[in-house]
Protein backbone atom coordinates (compact mmCIF):
# COMPACT_ATOMS: atom_id res chain seq x y z
CA UNK A 1 0.00 0.00 0.00
CA UNK A 2 2.69 2.60 1.12
CA UNK A 3 4.89 1.91 -2.39
CA UNK A 4 1.31 2.67 -4.32
CA UNK A 5 0.77 5.50 -2.62
CA UNK A 6 4.87 6.37 -3.21
CA UNK A 7 4.03 5.54 -6.98
CA UNK A 8 1.47 8.21 -7.04
CA UNK A 9 2.98 10.74 -5.90
CA UNK A 10 4.99 11.92 -9.30
CA UNK A 11 0.82 11.78 -10.81
CA UNK A 12 0.15 14.22 -8.01
CA UNK A 13 2.62 16.88 -8.76
CA UNK A 14 2.49 16.53 -12.05
CA UNK A 15 -1.24 17.22 -12.05
CA UNK A 16 -0.28 20.20 -9.42
CA UNK A 17 1.89 21.82 -11.40
CA UNK A 18 -0.64 22.44 -14.31
CA UNK A 19 -3.36 23.31 -11.61
CA UNK A 20 -0.70 25.93 -9.94
CA UNK A 21 0.31 26.68 -13.54
CA UNK A 22 -3.15 27.70 -14.61
CA UNK A 23 -4.15 29.85 -11.79
CA UNK A 24 -1.35 32.16 -12.00
CA UNK A 25 -1.86 32.70 -15.28
CA UNK A 26 -5.43 33.37 -14.52
CA UNK A 27 -4.63 35.68 -12.13
CA UNK A 28 -1.81 37.64 -14.46
CA UNK A 29 -5.28 37.21 -17.01
CA UNK A 30 -7.33 39.32 -14.00
CA UNK A 31 -4.57 41.61 -13.89
CA UNK A 32 -4.58 42.75 -16.87
CA UNK A 33 -8.19 42.84 -16.96
CA UNK A 34 -8.11 45.65 -14.65
CA UNK A 35 -5.11 47.70 -16.75
CA UNK A 36 -7.71 47.78 -19.82
CA UNK A 37 -10.56 48.76 -17.43
CA UNK A 38 -12.81 45.31 -16.68
CA UNK A 39 -11.96 45.27 -13.41
CA UNK A 40 -15.04 46.58 -12.37
CA UNK A 41 -17.78 44.90 -15.30
CA UNK A 42 -17.51 41.19 -15.12
CA UNK A 43 -19.58 40.70 -17.64
CA UNK A 44 -17.18 42.16 -20.26
CA UNK A 45 -14.36 39.63 -21.40
CA UNK A 46 -10.69 39.96 -22.02
CA UNK A 47 -11.10 39.46 -25.83
CA UNK A 48 -13.95 42.57 -25.57
CA UNK A 49 -11.80 44.71 -23.66
CA UNK A 50 -8.95 44.53 -26.39
CA UNK A 51 -11.12 45.13 -29.72
CA UNK A 52 -12.56 48.08 -27.35
CA UNK A 53 -9.10 49.57 -27.85
CA UNK A 54 -9.50 52.26 -30.73
CA UNK A 55 -5.87 52.83 -31.55
CA UNK A 56 -4.05 51.55 -34.98
CA UNK A 57 -1.78 49.75 -32.46
CA UNK A 58 -4.46 47.32 -31.08
CA UNK A 59 -3.30 44.34 -32.73
CA UNK A 60 0.19 44.10 -31.13
CA UNK A 61 -1.95 44.02 -27.67
CA UNK A 62 -3.98 41.12 -29.03
CA UNK A 63 -0.75 39.50 -30.39
CA UNK A 64 0.88 39.71 -26.55
CA UNK A 65 -2.91 38.44 -25.13
CA UNK A 66 -2.61 36.04 -27.49
CA UNK A 67 0.66 34.62 -26.99
CA UNK A 68 -0.35 35.14 -23.27
CA UNK A 69 -3.14 32.77 -23.71
CA UNK A 70 -0.50 30.21 -25.61
CA UNK A 71 1.17 30.02 -22.50
CA UNK A 72 -1.57 28.17 -20.72
CA UNK A 73 -0.11 24.97 -22.22
CA UNK A 74 3.63 25.98 -23.06
CA UNK A 75 4.24 26.95 -19.27
CA UNK A 76 2.67 23.37 -17.66
CA UNK A 77 4.39 21.75 -20.42
CA UNK A 78 7.83 23.16 -19.84
CA UNK A 79 7.37 22.39 -16.11
CA UNK A 80 6.11 18.81 -16.59
CA UNK A 81 8.93 18.00 -19.13
CA UNK A 82 11.48 19.56 -16.41
CA UNK A 83 10.16 17.72 -13.87
CA UNK A 84 9.27 14.22 -15.40
CA UNK A 85 13.05 14.13 -16.62
CA UNK A 86 14.55 15.21 -13.09
CA UNK A 87 13.05 12.17 -11.52
CA UNK A 88 13.13 9.70 -14.34
CA UNK A 89 9.80 9.49 -14.86
CA UNK A 90 9.47 7.68 -17.97
CA UNK A 91 11.48 4.84 -16.91
CA UNK A 92 8.92 3.72 -14.18
CA UNK A 93 7.21 0.74 -14.62
CA UNK A 94 3.36 2.03 -13.75
CA UNK A 95 1.70 2.09 -17.11
CA UNK A 96 -1.03 4.32 -15.97
CA UNK A 97 -3.03 6.77 -18.86
CA UNK A 98 -1.09 9.84 -17.73
CA UNK A 99 2.29 7.94 -17.97
CA UNK A 100 1.60 6.68 -21.58
CA UNK A 101 0.01 10.37 -22.63
CA UNK A 102 3.75 12.10 -21.20
CA UNK A 103 5.51 9.32 -22.72
CA UNK A 104 4.06 10.04 -26.18
CA UNK A 105 4.68 13.50 -25.83
CA UNK A 106 8.06 13.28 -24.71
CA UNK A 107 9.61 9.86 -26.38
CA UNK A 108 6.77 9.27 -29.02
CA UNK A 109 6.52 5.64 -27.35
CA UNK A 110 3.10 4.59 -26.49
CA UNK A 111 1.08 0.99 -25.93
CA UNK A 112 -1.79 3.48 -28.05
CA UNK A 113 -1.22 6.25 -30.25
CA UNK A 114 -3.83 8.14 -31.97
CA UNK A 115 -1.73 8.87 -34.85
CA UNK A 116 -0.44 5.71 -35.63
CA UNK A 117 -4.33 5.00 -36.78
CA UNK A 118 -4.00 1.35 -35.18
CA UNK A 119 -1.03 0.50 -37.47
CA UNK A 120 1.75 -1.81 -36.10
CA UNK A 121 4.11 -1.10 -39.96
CA UNK A 122 7.57 0.64 -39.48
CA UNK A 123 8.99 2.82 -42.03
CA UNK A 124 10.49 0.06 -43.47
CA UNK A 125 7.16 -1.46 -44.24
CA UNK A 126 5.91 1.96 -46.11
CA UNK A 127 5.79 1.10 -50.13
CA UNK A 128 8.05 3.12 -51.89
CA UNK A 129 6.61 5.68 -54.29
CA UNK A 130 8.34 4.09 -57.54
CA UNK A 131 6.18 0.68 -56.78
CA UNK A 132 3.19 2.07 -57.49
CA UNK A 133 1.40 0.94 -60.67
CA UNK A 134 2.17 2.86 -63.75
CA UNK A 135 -1.18 4.80 -64.69
CA UNK A 136 -1.81 5.13 -68.20
CA UNK A 137 -1.88 8.73 -69.84
CA UNK A 138 -5.74 8.79 -69.76
CA UNK A 139 -5.43 8.10 -66.03
CA UNK A 140 -2.51 10.46 -65.36
CA UNK A 141 -4.73 13.37 -67.25
CA UNK A 142 -7.93 12.37 -65.18
CA UNK A 143 -5.66 12.42 -62.09
CA UNK A 144 -4.17 15.84 -63.03
CA UNK A 145 -7.95 17.07 -63.58
CA UNK A 146 -8.48 15.91 -60.27
CA UNK A 147 -5.93 17.61 -58.10
CA UNK A 148 -6.01 20.89 -60.21
CA UNK A 149 -9.76 21.01 -59.36
CA UNK A 150 -9.60 20.36 -56.04
CA UNK A 151 -7.16 22.42 -55.49
CA UNK A 152 -8.42 25.66 -57.15
CA UNK A 153 -12.30 24.97 -55.92
CA UNK A 154 -11.16 24.51 -52.20
CA UNK A 155 -8.31 27.32 -52.15
CA UNK A 156 -10.27 30.05 -54.45
CA UNK A 157 -13.57 29.41 -52.14
CA UNK A 158 -11.12 29.59 -49.11
CA UNK A 159 -9.61 32.75 -50.13
CA UNK A 160 -12.87 34.78 -50.77
CA UNK A 161 -14.36 33.45 -48.08
CA UNK A 162 -11.21 34.77 -45.82
CA UNK A 163 -11.68 37.86 -47.10
CA UNK A 164 -14.94 37.98 -46.55
CA UNK A 165 -15.30 37.41 -42.98
CA UNK A 166 -12.63 39.81 -41.99
CA UNK A 167 -13.64 42.43 -43.89
CA UNK A 168 -17.18 43.06 -44.69
CA UNK A 169 -19.97 43.39 -42.79
CA UNK A 170 -22.78 40.75 -41.56
CA UNK A 171 -26.57 41.36 -40.59
CA UNK A 172 -28.15 40.23 -37.54
CA UNK A 173 -31.79 39.35 -37.33
CA UNK A 174 -32.85 42.76 -36.99
CA UNK A 175 -30.85 44.03 -39.55
CA UNK A 176 -27.87 45.71 -38.11
CA UNK A 177 -24.91 45.46 -39.73
CA UNK A 178 -21.20 44.30 -37.58
CA UNK A 179 -17.62 42.55 -38.42
CA UNK A 180 -16.31 39.70 -36.92
CA UNK A 181 -12.72 40.71 -35.37
CA UNK A 182 -11.85 37.55 -33.67
CA UNK A 183 -9.31 36.16 -36.55
CA UNK A 184 -8.02 33.60 -33.78
CA UNK A 185 -11.69 32.00 -33.59
CA UNK A 186 -11.26 31.51 -37.55
CA UNK A 187 -7.74 29.80 -36.93
CA UNK A 188 -8.78 27.72 -34.30
CA UNK A 189 -12.10 26.25 -36.77
CA UNK A 190 -10.10 25.66 -39.13
CA UNK A 191 -7.64 23.77 -37.61
CA UNK A 192 -10.15 21.74 -35.47
CA UNK A 193 -11.43 20.67 -38.31
CA UNK A 194 -8.37 19.61 -40.27
CA UNK A 195 -7.32 17.29 -37.37
CA UNK A 196 -10.81 15.25 -37.38
CA UNK A 197 -10.56 15.37 -40.74
CA UNK A 198 -6.45 14.11 -41.12
CA UNK A 199 -7.71 11.80 -37.92
CA UNK A 200 -10.58 10.17 -39.70
CA UNK A 201 -8.53 9.58 -42.76
CA UNK A 202 -5.71 8.08 -40.76
CA UNK A 203 -8.05 5.64 -39.23
CA UNK A 204 -9.64 4.47 -42.51
CA UNK A 205 -6.14 4.25 -44.30
CA UNK A 206 -5.64 0.80 -45.00
CA UNK A 207 -1.83 0.31 -44.21
CA UNK A 208 -0.85 3.20 -42.16
CA UNK A 209 3.07 3.54 -41.10
CA UNK A 210 3.66 3.58 -37.35
CA UNK A 211 4.22 7.02 -36.05
CA UNK A 212 7.53 7.34 -33.91
CA UNK A 213 8.13 11.34 -33.74
CA UNK A 214 7.40 12.60 -29.92
CA UNK A 215 4.22 14.37 -29.79
CA UNK A 216 5.86 17.91 -28.41
CA UNK A 217 7.73 18.05 -31.29
CA UNK A 218 4.87 19.46 -33.52
CA UNK A 219 4.01 21.89 -31.45
CA UNK A 220 7.07 24.16 -32.45
CA UNK A 221 5.48 23.11 -36.16
CA UNK A 222 1.88 24.27 -35.16
CA UNK A 223 2.84 27.11 -33.19
CA UNK A 224 4.58 29.02 -36.03
CA UNK A 225 1.17 27.44 -38.18
CA UNK A 226 -1.12 29.31 -36.16
CA UNK A 227 0.90 32.31 -35.89
CA UNK A 228 1.28 33.09 -39.23
CA UNK A 229 -2.55 31.95 -39.89
CA UNK A 230 -2.55 34.79 -37.36
CA UNK A 231 -0.58 37.56 -39.12
CA UNK A 232 -2.26 36.48 -42.27
CA UNK A 233 -5.62 37.47 -41.24
CA UNK A 234 -4.52 40.45 -39.07
CA UNK A 235 -3.23 41.52 -42.37
CA UNK A 236 -6.17 41.46 -44.23
CA UNK A 237 -7.40 44.55 -41.91
CA UNK A 238 -4.60 46.81 -43.26
CA UNK A 239 -4.10 44.94 -46.79
CA UNK A 240 -6.58 43.98 -49.27
CA UNK A 241 -6.32 40.33 -50.66
CA UNK A 242 -4.36 40.61 -54.09
CA UNK A 243 -1.58 42.39 -51.52
CA UNK A 244 -1.36 39.77 -49.68
CA UNK A 245 -1.25 36.88 -52.43
CA UNK A 246 1.67 38.71 -53.77
CA UNK A 247 3.48 39.26 -50.71
CA UNK A 248 2.80 35.06 -50.73
CA UNK A 249 4.54 34.68 -53.70
CA UNK A 250 7.05 36.30 -52.01
CA UNK A 251 7.62 33.24 -49.50
CA UNK A 252 10.48 31.62 -51.30
CA UNK A 253 13.09 34.27 -50.66
CA UNK A 254 12.33 33.65 -45.97
CA UNK A 255 12.24 29.99 -46.84
CA UNK A 256 15.79 30.32 -48.54
CA UNK A 257 17.06 32.34 -45.67
CA UNK A 258 15.34 29.97 -43.07
CA UNK A 259 16.81 27.04 -44.72
CA UNK A 260 20.47 28.51 -44.44
CA UNK A 261 19.94 29.56 -41.24
CA UNK A 262 18.20 26.06 -40.02
CA UNK A 263 19.59 23.70 -42.97
CA UNK A 264 22.87 25.10 -44.09
CA UNK A 265 21.37 24.65 -47.57
CA UNK A 266 22.63 25.56 -50.36
CA UNK A 267 21.16 27.26 -53.75
CA UNK A 268 21.77 27.89 -56.69
CA UNK A 269 22.69 30.94 -58.75
CA UNK A 270 18.65 31.31 -60.86
CA UNK A 271 17.20 30.72 -57.22
CA UNK A 272 18.88 33.63 -56.30
CA UNK A 273 17.87 35.75 -59.19
CA UNK A 274 14.41 34.46 -59.32
CA UNK A 275 14.21 35.40 -55.56
CA UNK A 276 15.30 39.32 -56.61
CA UNK A 277 12.63 39.60 -59.51
CA UNK A 278 9.98 38.25 -57.06
CA UNK A 279 11.20 41.12 -54.75
CA UNK A 280 10.63 43.49 -57.18
CA UNK A 281 7.66 42.35 -58.39
CA UNK A 282 6.12 42.35 -55.05
CA UNK A 283 7.79 46.17 -54.87
CA UNK A 284 5.66 47.18 -58.11
CA UNK A 285 2.59 45.57 -57.17
CA UNK A 286 2.66 47.48 -53.76
CA UNK A 287 3.63 51.10 -55.60
CA UNK A 288 0.89 50.75 -58.21
CA UNK A 289 -2.11 49.66 -55.99
CA UNK A 290 -3.89 51.86 -53.74
CA UNK A 291 -7.01 51.47 -51.67
CA UNK A 292 -8.37 54.56 -50.62
CA UNK A 293 -9.88 53.59 -47.17
CA UNK A 294 -6.34 52.11 -46.03
CA UNK A 295 -3.82 54.82 -47.27
CA UNK A 296 -2.63 56.19 -43.70
CA UNK A 297 0.95 55.75 -43.21
CA UNK A 298 0.34 53.57 -40.44
CA UNK A 299 -2.00 51.09 -41.51
CA UNK A 300 0.63 50.80 -44.82
CA UNK A 301 3.18 49.98 -42.73
CA UNK A 302 1.15 47.77 -40.05
CA UNK A 303 0.05 45.76 -43.35
CA UNK A 304 4.02 45.29 -44.37
CA UNK A 305 4.88 44.17 -41.14
CA UNK A 306 2.14 41.84 -40.69
CA UNK A 307 2.65 40.84 -43.85
CA UNK A 308 6.51 40.17 -43.02
CA UNK A 309 5.93 38.39 -39.98
CA UNK A 310 3.17 35.64 -41.62
CA UNK A 311 6.16 34.97 -44.27
CA UNK A 312 8.64 34.76 -41.20
CA UNK A 313 6.69 31.86 -39.54
CA UNK A 314 5.36 30.10 -42.69
CA UNK A 315 8.68 29.38 -43.47
CA UNK A 316 10.03 28.22 -40.18
CA UNK A 317 7.01 26.12 -40.66
CA UNK A 318 7.99 24.84 -43.90
CA UNK A 319 12.03 24.10 -42.99
CA UNK A 320 10.85 22.26 -39.59
CA UNK A 321 8.13 19.85 -41.13
CA UNK A 322 11.43 19.22 -43.76
CA UNK A 323 13.67 18.43 -41.04
CA UNK A 324 10.85 16.13 -38.96
CA UNK A 325 10.00 14.17 -42.10
CA UNK A 326 13.73 13.25 -42.44
CA UNK A 327 14.53 12.44 -38.87
CA UNK A 328 10.90 10.54 -38.37
CA UNK A 329 9.94 9.38 -41.55
CA UNK A 330 6.20 10.14 -40.48
CA UNK A 331 3.17 10.24 -43.68
CA UNK A 332 2.03 14.01 -44.45
CA UNK A 333 -1.17 12.82 -43.37
CA UNK A 334 0.49 12.27 -39.84
CA UNK A 335 2.27 15.60 -40.01
CA UNK A 336 -1.25 16.98 -40.56
CA UNK A 337 -2.94 15.20 -37.69
CA UNK A 338 -0.30 16.15 -35.24
CA UNK A 339 0.46 20.01 -35.87
CA UNK A 340 -3.47 20.76 -35.85
CA UNK A 341 -3.83 18.91 -32.92
CA UNK A 342 -1.51 21.28 -31.44
CA UNK A 343 -2.92 24.37 -33.15
CA UNK A 344 -6.25 23.26 -32.04
CA UNK A 345 -4.98 22.96 -28.34
CA UNK A 346 -3.02 26.29 -28.69
CA UNK A 347 -5.78 28.48 -30.15
CA UNK A 348 -8.77 26.57 -27.47
CA UNK A 349 -6.46 27.74 -24.91
CA UNK A 350 -5.96 31.29 -25.64
CA UNK A 351 -9.84 31.36 -27.09
CA UNK A 352 -10.82 30.10 -23.12
CA UNK A 353 -8.85 32.26 -21.31
CA UNK A 354 -9.31 35.49 -23.32
CA UNK A 355 -13.33 34.54 -23.04
CA UNK A 356 -13.50 34.82 -27.05
CA UNK A 357 -15.26 31.36 -27.57
CA UNK A 358 -18.49 33.30 -25.82
CA UNK A 359 -18.19 36.27 -28.08
CA UNK A 360 -17.48 34.74 -31.05
CA UNK A 361 -20.53 31.90 -30.42
CA UNK A 362 -22.64 35.02 -29.40
CA UNK A 363 -22.07 36.70 -32.78
CA UNK A 364 -22.62 33.57 -34.68
CA UNK A 365 -25.80 33.08 -33.10
CA UNK A 366 -26.85 36.25 -33.89
CA UNK A 367 -25.15 36.36 -38.04
CA UNK A 368 -26.63 32.84 -39.37
CA UNK A 369 -24.88 33.72 -42.94
CA UNK A 370 -21.49 34.11 -41.05
CA UNK A 371 -21.72 30.39 -39.47
CA UNK A 372 -22.28 29.38 -43.04
CA UNK A 373 -19.23 31.04 -44.43
CA UNK A 374 -17.05 29.62 -41.34
CA UNK A 375 -17.94 26.50 -41.85
CA UNK A 376 -17.16 26.37 -45.79
CA UNK A 377 -14.33 28.01 -45.01
CA UNK A 378 -12.97 25.47 -42.26
CA UNK A 379 -14.00 22.77 -45.02
CA UNK A 380 -12.09 24.36 -47.47
CA UNK A 381 -8.90 24.62 -45.61
CA UNK A 382 -8.91 20.80 -44.45
CA UNK A 383 -9.87 19.58 -47.90
CA UNK A 384 -7.48 21.89 -49.95
CA UNK A 385 -4.72 20.06 -47.35
CA UNK A 386 -5.62 16.76 -48.10
CA UNK A 387 -5.11 17.47 -52.19
CA UNK A 388 -2.06 19.57 -51.14
CA UNK A 389 -0.76 15.81 -49.72
CA UNK A 390 -2.18 14.52 -52.95
CA UNK A 391 -0.97 16.24 -55.16
CA UNK A 392 2.77 16.19 -54.26
CA UNK A 393 3.13 12.50 -53.53
CA UNK A 394 1.17 11.27 -57.71
CA UNK A 395 2.84 14.61 -59.13
CA UNK A 396 5.58 15.74 -57.38
CA UNK A 397 6.42 19.38 -55.61
CA UNK A 398 7.20 21.11 -59.85
CA UNK A 399 3.50 20.03 -60.90
CA UNK A 400 1.62 21.67 -57.15
CA UNK A 401 3.82 24.81 -57.37
CA UNK A 402 2.41 25.32 -61.16
CA UNK A 403 -1.38 24.50 -59.93
CA UNK A 404 -0.91 27.12 -57.02
CA UNK A 405 0.30 29.29 -58.64
CA UNK A 406 -2.20 29.42 -61.63
CA UNK A 407 -4.19 29.47 -58.61
CA UNK A 408 -3.02 32.56 -57.01
CA UNK A 409 -3.12 34.49 -60.20
CA UNK A 410 -6.91 33.12 -60.26
CA UNK A 411 -7.34 34.78 -56.76
CA UNK A 412 -6.43 38.31 -57.67
CA UNK A 413 -8.73 38.27 -60.07
CA UNK A 414 -11.20 36.84 -58.26
CA UNK A 415 -10.77 39.19 -55.47
CA UNK A 416 -10.88 42.32 -57.82
CA UNK A 417 -14.21 41.25 -59.43
CA UNK A 418 -15.91 40.66 -56.55
CA UNK A 419 -14.66 43.41 -53.60
CA UNK A 420 -14.14 45.86 -56.45
CA UNK A 421 -10.12 46.47 -56.02
CA UNK A 422 -9.88 48.62 -59.35
CA UNK A 423 -7.11 50.76 -57.90
CA UNK A 424 -4.17 48.30 -60.04
CA UNK A 425 -2.48 50.57 -62.32
CA UNK A 426 -0.16 49.78 -64.90
CA UNK A 427 3.12 49.42 -62.90
CA UNK A 428 0.74 47.20 -60.39
CA UNK A 429 0.17 44.63 -63.62
CA UNK A 430 4.20 44.71 -64.70
CA UNK A 431 4.57 43.60 -61.37
CA UNK A 432 2.59 40.86 -61.17
CA UNK A 433 4.02 39.77 -64.15
CA UNK A 434 7.16 40.45 -63.22
CA UNK A 435 6.26 37.71 -59.78
CA UNK A 436 4.46 34.70 -62.10
CA UNK A 437 7.13 35.32 -64.93
CA UNK A 438 10.00 34.64 -62.54
CA UNK A 439 7.84 31.39 -60.45
CA UNK A 440 7.74 29.62 -63.83
CA UNK A 441 11.47 30.53 -64.68
CA UNK A 442 12.22 28.74 -61.13
CA UNK A 443 9.79 25.45 -61.55
CA UNK A 444 11.72 25.65 -65.41
CA UNK A 445 15.02 25.82 -64.39
CA UNK A 446 14.61 23.60 -61.44
CA UNK A 447 12.94 21.03 -63.88
CA UNK A 448 16.31 21.87 -66.39
CA UNK A 449 18.67 20.84 -63.36
CA UNK A 450 17.46 17.71 -62.68
CA UNK A 451 16.94 16.59 -66.09
CA UNK A 452 20.61 17.50 -66.30
CA UNK A 453 21.79 15.52 -63.17
CA UNK A 454 19.39 12.71 -64.42
CA UNK A 455 21.45 12.79 -67.37
CA UNK A 456 25.41 13.34 -65.68
CA UNK A 457 24.40 10.31 -63.54
CA UNK A 458 23.65 7.87 -66.24
CA UNK A 459 26.58 8.87 -68.53
CA UNK A 460 28.73 7.90 -65.40
CA UNK A 461 29.33 4.31 -66.33
CA UNK A 462 29.77 4.54 -70.30
CA UNK A 463 32.46 7.11 -68.98
CA UNK A 464 34.10 4.64 -66.52
CA UNK A 465 34.25 2.05 -69.26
Amino acid sequence: MYAYKMGRVPELVICSLIVVSLLVIHFFSDLLRAFLGGYYNKDVTLSQLVEAQSSDYAWLLKLLVNCFGYSCVFVPGYLIYKYVGRINYLERGNQTLLHRAINMCITGNSGYDQLDAGGSSTDKDRPAASAAPKRTSSQEAVQLFWCFGGLMVSYLTWGVLQEKIMTQHYLNFAGESSKFKDSQFLVFSNRLLAFLVALAYLQWQPSPVRHRAPLYKYSYASFSNIMSAWFQYEALKFVNFPTQVLAKSCKIIPVMLMGKLMSKAKYESYEYVTAILISLGMIFFMSGSSDSSKASGVTTLTGIFLLSMYMVFDSFTANWQGSLFKSYGMTSLQMMCGVNLFSSIFTGASLSMQGGFMDSLAFATEHPKFVFDMVVLSICSAVGQLFIYHTIDVFGPVVFTIIMTLRQAVAIMLSCFIYHHHSISVLGIFGVLIVFVAIFLRVYCTQRMRAMRKRAEANKPKMAV
